[in-house]
């Protein structure tokens, strides 16, 4: 650590050519980043001061830069906030609202059919979704239907939307769902999916990476 005009510098703030070149990128001290983090959940010195047991005093100080907080001191700051303790020496960053939508009308889904289900692919325009959902039809009755357990990478969330199914799972008893019902699971863990009504079910199936 060093000090600039009597104000301490923090390693995080610098960069270094070598080891006898180091210049200031930009000055950013505690009391600016506690002020920041403060004022952007909302809380005035005297909440803080409850949040972090410190004393108002002592905040405004370090606020105002009259004071430099001990390794304690920032790691009751951290607590207090709930963040981790490097993000005391970094600028909070400024969200973008990019505003990407993607609109599926009822029955335009591209189709893709397997023997055991029929799924409906919902919001395919976007590339690199986090999120996968579609629309399935459970063509499957039984275990013997299925050459081997599906399983992948992510996880899944289910909600029956028409008849009832079986979820069978890898490490679970088999359970029966009905509409409504729904089941968010490991998708790494073996599992299958069967039409026990006399129709064909109707699930929306959501897959997340």
């Amino acid at each position: 650590m060093s000090r600039q005009n009597n104000i301490e510098v923090y390693p995080s703030m610098v960069v270094s050519d070598n080891k006898e070149n180091v210049r200031i990128v930009e000055k950013i001290t505690i009391g600016t980043q506690l002020r920041a983090i403060r004022t952007s959940n909302k809380l005035t010195l005297d909440e803080t001061s409850k949040l972090t047991g410190l004393a108002r005093s002592t905040l405004s100080k370090i606020e105002n830069d009259q004071t430099s907080p001990t390794f304690t001191v920032m790691k009751k700051l951290a607590s207090g906030f709930n963040i981790e303790l490097p993000q005391l020496f970094t600028k909070p960053k400024v969200l973008q609202t990019i505003g990407r939508r993607d609109l599926t009308l009822r029955d335009t889904g591209k189709i893709h059919v397997t023997s055991t289900y029929g799924h409906e692919l919902l919001a395919t325009q976007f590339s690199k979704k986090k999120m996968i959902p579609y629309k399935s039809r459970i063509y499957a009755r039984c275990f013997d239907d299925f050459s081997e357990w599906v399983r992948h990478d992510g996880e899944e969330f289910l909600l029956v939307l028409e008849g009832e199914i079986q979820f069978i799972s890898e490490f679970y008893e088999a359970i029966t769902l009905t509409k409504g019902d729904n089941v968010y699971y490991d998708a790494t863990m073996g599992h299958l999916i069967i039409s026990v009504s006399e129709e064909d079910a109707l699930i929306l199936w959501v897959s997340a990476k």
